[in-house]
């Protein structure tokens, strides 16, 4: 009798052990395409492709990185982008870009290594910085190279910042101002698409 209580008080004890240890459910986040077009601004048939964009290292991972100070993040492994975050940014600078420029023509991912396009877009993100409760910040290098024989490549660099909106500590909050911050970005690059096109 002792030993069946002694075992059973100590399945207990596992059981409530185990329950105190269950990890919170992770929550996954996307980016959206948030690019709204300019009134009066030209529309294009040109084709458009975007190229793979490329991140910091420090940031490429499916967790959020999150900024604590000058020299310290924290990797939050319970709320994580919901697809690779390359990907994620490319897919949504080609809708942005097709908003803009008033195109469905603007593609990214496999079909692209089969695209004739008539512009082809490269992004080199410097900086990818989350800070909760305050802001994003988005610093990113871009080339737009015409496909025609002598065209000239136009490049530039896009620096946005954007508040993050709502409560501070939600991360939803953040995707959210990353997608603002990354509509800014397509919005230079849609600019000299445009003026490449008036020459």
């Amino acid at each position: 009798m002792i030993k069946a209580q002694a075992a059973a008080i100590v399945a207990l004890a596992l059981a409530l052990l185990a329950g105190g240890c269950a990890s919170p459910p992770s929550r996954f986040h996307v980016l959206a395409a948030t690019a709204v077009p300019d009134a009066g601004s030209t529309v294009t048939s040109d084709a458009v492709m975007v190229d793979r964009v490329a991140i910091p290292a420090a940031v490429d991972r499916p967790q959020f990185v999150v900024h604590r100070g000058s020299n310290r993040v924290l990797i939050d492994e319970f709320n994580r982008w919901a697809e690779p975050l390359p990907e994620g940014i490319t897919r949504t600078l080609a809708e942005n870009l097709a908003v803009l420029l008033g195109t469905p023509r603007v593609v990214s991912g496999p079909l692209a290594a089969s695209f004739d396009p008539a512009y082809r877009v490269s992004v080199d993100i410097q900086r990818f910085e989350s800070i909760r409760g305050q802001e994003v910040f988005l610093d990113a290098v871009w080339v737009v190279r015409g496909s025609s024989a002598g065209a000239a490549a136009t490049s530039g660099r896009s620096a946005v910042r954007e508040a993050v909106a709502g409560e501070g500590a939600d991360y939803e909050a953040l995707a959210a101002a990353h997608s603002r911050a990354l509509a800014g970005l397509s919005r230079d690059i849609a600019a000299a698409i445009r003026a490449a096109g008036g020459r």
